[in-house]
């Protein structure tokens, strides 16, 4: 739905973020919350059993720190946990430990859109309801959660989906989150106000949005209702709401607390941090542990002569991106095999991917003879058909491509004495398109090189065959 034209939206962005650790927050049992079985990754301390303490884990630090330095954000010389007071069943401290007034990382952008903070807390447990009964998972009790928040200066939801897909890619390129929505390991949350002019309106908070496609209808379709609302007279009231995926509404859940509401304290269990006292979280070292970052990684894609659309493609494909990066490195810059590679990947490799009648392994296409199978293209000693047919055997069964090409016949001939006699005889057994070409209408060359790749069986360099045609019809 389109907000009418009169009101400006502001929205800024809450995302949360499961970590990929090996143990909990603050505790020893592993960090799996899709358990093998319900309950199954618990301990004392993630339960709240007295007596019990927390431990920071070191680790899921160390990744928001490297999330915060990706984002160009002041990292924290001094940092504290909180208690955040509030009860509900997935929570059995009746607290949960995050941080309020001290975050990890604090400024940054991320696609143009200014970062508020990134701080680190422990996620609750997973409720289920069902059959008239509420059961709950603690698996995910104590998990470590980042949550980042946005500066209010989103102003249409195309622009919040953008944000929220750059800010999950640059978390897989870390390899801090597998950020998989679908199973709750990223959770976004839109708050969304209007107004007639840059001033801030009521606002109104969506939750638990678990598609890029549910952000983005979710904060169109609330951009239009407080607009409706307060064009009939009424007031748009701060509140909680969900996102009702059936019918494409967003609904009341509750009355939004403030900050005030959650009676944050310091953590009186655990440490304060000074990040000067820990090498392992200097800047330096921390800068020196990033990867090439997403949009590095399009600006080098860019000018090996990728197109846009290409480079996405690649940027969230891992296998595909691998095997790009292995034979670009036997190119020595060169821009038509590279340009080649881009091509084949991106659209034979891809096909046998999604063919599940096709039993393969990407694993087979090793880079070496990946970028031979190019050069062979390149070098006119193959077809472009030769070439979908060696592919395919190399996924199959792997093996190189030369000895494929050979044993299959695909080798293309471009002697130009071989193929002079198959070429007269299609000339001689298509007049009527000979006269045609002779007349004028040069097209029909096309026709008689298809013709002449038929007398070859697939083997004449179809070049080749072309020049020939057109010196010998030309005579």
């Amino acid at each position: 739905m389109a907000a009418p034209s009169s009101y400006r939206p502001t929205i800024g962005l809450e995302i949360h973020a499961e970590l990929k650790t090996r143990t909990k927050m603050f505790c020893a049992s592993k960090n799996e919350p899709e358990g093998s079985s319900p309950n199954a990754h618990t301990c004392p301390v993630c339960l709240a059993h007295p007596g019990t303490l927390p431990v920071i884990n070191r680790e899921a630090v160390k990744q928001v720190l490297r999330v915060g330095t990706a984002l160009n954000s002041t990292l924290a010389e001094y940092t504290e946990f909180d208690r955040k007071s509030y009860f509900y069943p997935d929570i059995p401290k009746g607290y949960q430990i995050s941080q309020y007034e001290y975050p990890l990382v604090s400024g940054g952008a991320l696609n143009d859109v200014a970062i508020t903070r990134v701080h680190l807390e422990e996620d609750t447990a997973r409720s289920t309801h069902e059959g008239g009964k509420s059961l709950i998972d603690f698996n995910r009790a104590g998990v470590p959660l980042m949550e980042l928040v946005t500066e209010p200066v989103i102003h249409d939801a195309e622009t919040a989906g953008r944000f929220a897909r750059e800010l999950q890619l640059l978390l897989r390129t870390l390899g801090v989150s597998d950020a998989n929505l679908e199973k709750g390991e990223m959770r976004i949350e839109a708050n969304i106000s209007v107004s007639k002019d840059e001033t801030f309106g009521t606002k109104v908070e969506v939750k638990n949005l678990n598609s890029f496609r549910s952000v983005e209808r979710a904060i169109a379709y609330e951009v239009e209702r407080q607009s409706t609302l307060i064009d009939s007279g009424g007031k748009v009231v701060q509140e909680t709401r969900g996102w009702n995926e059936g019918t494409q509404e967003t609904f009341h859940q509750r009355f939004k607390e403030g900050s005030a509401d959650y009676r944050y304290f310091p953590e009186p269990d655990l440490p304060k941090l000074v990040r000067s006292e820990l090498a392992e979280l200097s800047s330096e070292v921390l800068a020196a542990s990033l990867p090439e970052l997403p949009w590095e990684r399009r600006a080098r894609y860019t000018a090996l002569g990728l197109k846009e659309e290409d480079t996405e493609i690649f940027l969230q494909d891992e296998s595909l991106t691998a095997l790009f990066e292995g034979v670009v490195a036997h190119t020595n810059g060169d821009s038509e095999i590279v340009r080649l590679t881009g091509n084949y990947i991106l659209s034979d490799v891809v096909r046998l991917l999604r063919d599940s009648d096709t039993k393969g392994n990407v694993e087979h296409l090793r880079a070496d003879y990946f970028f031979s199978l190019m050069q062979m293209i390149k070098e006119g000693k193959i077809s472009s058909r030769g070439a979908k047919e060696i592919l395919s055997e190399m996924y199959l069964s792997g093996g190189a491509p030369e000895d494929l090409a050979e044993k299959n016949g695909l080798l293309q001939v471009s002697d130009t004495e071989a193929l002079r006699a198959a070429v007269l005889e299609v000339i001689a057994l298509n007049p009527a398109v000979a006269e045609e070409f002779k007349a004028g209408k040069e097209s029909v060359i096309q026709y008689l090189v298809g013709q002449a790749m038929k007398a070859t069986k697939g083997a004449g360099n179809p070049g080749v065959l072309k020049g020939l045609l057109e010196e010998e019809l030309r005579k």
